[in-house]
C-alpha cells in the first residue's frame, strides 16, 4: 500500500487537498449569514454537508479508488453511464424543480442533481470506448459514433429540463473531447471532422432554444451592463459581484468579513463565490487561487500526455476540459462577459453532487498517475 501511495502524483494530490480545504473555509463564510437569515437554519448548515461530501470523497478516493486498476472500468463504467442516462430520463416523472429547472432528485434530506454526474460518466465512458476501438482498430461508423450519440441524448435530456448552464458544459466536454482527443490514428480524422460539425449543431441548438428556457432564464442572456440594470435580478446580481470585487482590493477585507454576503450578493455560497472570495482575500489572494488552478490544469495535461494507456490519456484530458470549461463559464459570467448560467467553480462553490464528481475524476487522474509511474519502472527494469 505505501509503495502505491509513493507512485501518486503528489503536486496534484497537494493542490486537490488545499482546494478542498479552502472551498469549505469559503463556503462556511460565504453561506453563514444566508443559512440563519434567509434559510433558518444554523450557520455551519452548508458547511457541514459540504464537509461530509469532501470527507466521504477523499475517504473513498484514498482508500478504493486509486487502488482500483482502469483497465477495470471496462466492466462497470458502460453501466454506470447507461444508468445515469435512465436516471435523467425518470427526473421528469419524479424530480423536483428548483431554480426552474426540473434538475433535481429529493430523497429525504438529501438533494442529488444528476445531470452533474453524467459529466464524469460522459469523460469515463470516452476513455473506455475509444481505447476500444483504438486498440482494435474498428473505425467504422456503427463503432465510433455510439459514445457521441449517447452524449448527444444525454445533453438532450439536460437541456430540456431545461439546465442551460449544465447543457452548455456536457456540449463542451462532449465537443472537445472529440476534436481534440490525445489519440493518433488515421480513423481519426472521420471523428474530428463529425465533432466539428457536432459542436456546431449543438451550439445552433443552445441558441435556438429559447422556448425550451423559462422566463427566469431568458432574462439571463440580458447579460451586459449589470449595474445600469440593478432592478433587474441578472443585473442586481452581477452588480453586486461587482461591489464585492471593488471592496476586496488588493489585499481584501479579511476572512469573513465580507459586507456583500449579508443579503445583497443571491447565492453567495455557490456560483457566485469568486467575488466573496476576491473581496475576503483580496486581488492578490485571488490571483494565488487562479494560479493553483494553472498549476492544477498544468497536471492534468501532463497527466494525459505521459499516460500509459489511452483510456487514462481521454479521461485526464476529459478532466482537464472539464475543470476549464467550468472556470471559463463562471469567471466569464460574473465579470458579465457573457450571460449567467448558475455554473459553480471546481471545489470552491457549494453543491454536493458537483464536488462528489469533482472528487471523484481527481482520484481517477492520480490512479491513471500510479499506473504510468508503474509502466515506467517496469520500462527501467526490463532495461536492465
Amino acid at each position: 500500500m505505501k509503495k502505491l501511495y509513493n507512485k501518486l502524483d503528489k503536486k496534484l494530490l497537494l493542490i486537490i487537498l488545499l482546494f478542498t480545504i479552502f472551498g469549505l473555509v469559503m463556503v462556511f463564510s460565504a453561506s453563514s449569514i444566508s443559512a440563519v437569515l434567509f434559510y433558518k437554519v444554523e450557520s455551519s448548515y452548508f458547511f457541514k454537508k459540504q464537509a461530509f461530501v469532501a470527507i466521504i470523497m477523499w475517504i473513498i478516493g484514498l482508500f478504493f479508488i486509486i487502488r482500483i486498476p482502469t483497465s477495470k472500468y471496462k466492466y462497470l463504467v458502460k453501466a454506470y453511464f447507461y444508468i445515469i442516462l435512465i436516471v435523467l430520463a425518470l427526473i421528469f416523472t419524479y424530480g423536483s424543480i428548483i431554480n426552474g429547472a426540473k434538475s433535481w432528485f429529493k430523497i429525504g434530506p438529501i438533494t442529488i442533481q444528476p445531470s452533474e454526474f453524467l459529466k464524469s460518466a460522459l469523460i469515463l465512458y470516452f476513455g473506455v470506448f475509444y481505447e476500444k476501438i483504438i486498440l482494435k482498430k474498428e473505425f467504422n461508423s456503427n463503432k465510433i459514433y455510439v459514445p457521441i450519440a449517447f452524449g448527444v441524448i444525454g445533453f438532450g435530456l439536460v437541456a430540456i429540463q431545461p439546465d442551460l448552464g449544465t447543457a452548455i458544459i456536457i456540449a463542451g466536454i462532449l465537443g472537445l473531447l472529440v476534436i481534440f482527443m490525445p489519440i493518433k490514428s488515421k480513423g481519426y480524422n472521420l471523428l474530428k471532422k463529425s465533432g466539428i460539425v457536432l459542436c456546431f449543431l449543438l451550439v445552433l441548438f443552445v441558441a435556438l432554444s429559447g422556448n425550451l428556457l423559462t422566463e427566469e432564464q431568458m432574462d439571463r442572456l440580458n447579460f451586459k451592463s449589470p449595474c445600469t440594470r440593478y432592478t433587474e435580478k441578472t443585473g442586481y446580481q452581477v452588480c453586486n459581484g461587482f461591489i464585492a470585487i471593488s471592496n476586496g482590493g488588493l489585499f481584501g477585507k479579511g476572512l469573513g468579513n465580507s459586507t456583500q454576503k449579508y443579503l445583497y450578493l443571491p447565492e453567495a455560497h455557490t456560483d457566485f463565490i469568486f467575488p466573496i472570495i476576491v473581496e475576503e482575500i483580496g486581488v492578490l489572494g485571488a490571483a494565488v487561487v487562479l494560479l493553483m488552478y494553472i498549476v492544477l490544469l498544468f497536471r492534468l495535461l501532463k497527466i494525459s500526455k505521459e499516460a500509459s494507456t489511452i483510456r487514462g490519456s481521454i479521461i485526464a484530458y476529459g478532466t482537464f476540459c472539464y475543470i476549464t470549461i467550468h472556470l471559463a463559464i463562471n469567471l466569464l459570467g460574473i465579470l458579465a462577459l457573457i450571460p449567467l448560467t448558475g455554473v459553480p467553480v471546481p471545489f470552491l462553490s457549494y453543491g454536493g453532487s458537483f464536488l462528489m464528481n469533482v472528487l471523484l475524476l481527481m482520484f481517477v487522474n492520480e490512479r491513471i498517475a500510479i499506473e504510468t509511474n508503474i509502466h515506467k519502472e517496469n520500462q527501467m527494469i526490463r532495461s536492465i
